[in-house]
This record gives structure tokens, sequence and C-alpha cells, in this order.
């Protein structure tokens, strides 16, 4: 992935009037994006909706909103990028909930849905990378058993993890995404490891066979 530096370069060509340059922007971080709604996309919505697709919707409304971001610039490229793509994640989500909910209860729905699929997604590859062979055999009970877990972490700490580890944001990155110093998310994300490895060993043998 090139660097802020070139992300920058690309922006300023975007400023001058150059419509190429947006292509370019988005064409760099398309990769980026689409590992994201992988990664939080309800697990019952994925043979359904195609993250591909769910971009292209991105990419239409990020060309439309172009004008409006190089105006004021409040959030580095790929931040607001990911933005506009979690609007259009709660949009998939919205619309295969139930249509006769009260507009509060959807609401609430749609955000425990959400944190219910990164909980579900993170438990599936952590099982995946830690577990023991002899684990590995009840690969789904130990994944329920993750996710349980990690319903038991602050709800902060468990999306620090899930932006740093899964969606692989730099620490910049993830400041940006929660509203903190750069030097307060970097102590965030220390302390949500060392929380993660707690709720872990909770986990009979987990940790200690793999």
């Amino acid at each position: 992935m090139p660097g802020s530096g070139f992300n920058e370069e690309l922006v300023e060509r975007l400023r001058s009037g150059e419509e190429h340059a947006f292509v370019e922007l988005f064409s760099i971080h398309r990769e980026r994006l689409k590992r994201m709604l992988e990664f939080r996309m309800d697990r019952r919505l994925r043979g359904r909706e195609d993250a591909s697709d769910i971009l292209q919707e991105v990419y239409i409304d990020a060309h439309q909103r172009m004008r409006h971001y190089l105006q004021r610039p409040q959030l580095s490229f790929y931040v607001w990028l990911r933005q506009l793509t979690t609007q259009r994640l709660i949009d998939v989500h919205r619309r295969h909930l139930k249509a006769e909910m009260r507009d509060i209860k959807q609401e609430v729905g749609i955000n425990r849905q959400l944190l219910a699929a990164t909980s579900a997604s993170m438990a599936l590859q952590l099982a995946s990378a830690l577990a023991s062979p002899s684990q590995l055999a009840m690969h789904a009970e130990l994944v329920l058993q993750i996710e349980m877990a990690l319903e038991g972490m602050d709800e902060i700490d468990r999306e620090v993890i899930a932006l740093r580890h899964f969606e692989e944001l730099r620490n910049s990155e993830v400041a940006e995404v929660l509203g903190l110093k750069d030097a307060a998310a970097s102590n965030r994300y220390m302390r949500a490891l060392s929380r993660l490895r707690e709720v872990l060993q909770e986990i009979p043998g987990f940790l200690d066979e793999s």
C-alpha cells in the first residue's frame, strides 16, 4: 500500500482538477475497503450481498461528495472512504431487518448486528490462528466460546483490536476513526491487547495449548 505522502499527492492533483486522480485513489484503497466489508458483514448476509457491489455504491457516493470533502478535509482520505463504506454497510443491514420494526428498535438492532458480526469474525480468525490441532476438532464450539469471551470486553477495546489487527489500520488511522489522539489510541491498543489475553485465558486450555 502506498504511503500517506503518495495519497496526499493524489489528493492535491484531484484538488487541482485532475479527475483521474480520484480513480487512482479509490483503486489504491479498494482492497482495504473490501477486506473491511467482508470482516464486518453479518455472516447471514454474505450470500445475499457482495462486497464488490457495495464498493461500487461507495465509489459513486465518494465521487459525488468529493468536492465537499476537498473544501474541508477533516479526515485522511482513506478514513473518509471507510466512513462512507461503513454507512453503506449500515444501509445493507437495515434493508435486511424486518420492515415492521419500529425505527428506534430498528436502529438498536442494526448496531447490535454490526457489533455481533465484528465479534463473530474476530472469533473465527482467532480460533483459526491460535487453536491447537486438538481444539480445531471442535472448531465451531471453540469459535462460540471465543465470541462469548470477546463480548465480555469493553466495546472500544474490542474495536481497537478489530481496527489494528483485522482491518490492519495504522495507529494514526485508528485514532481518527475513534476520535482519539495518536498517543491515546496507542495506549488504548496496548490495554486492549492485555484485556484480550485475559478473556482468552478464561477459555480452558486455549492459550495454554496453542
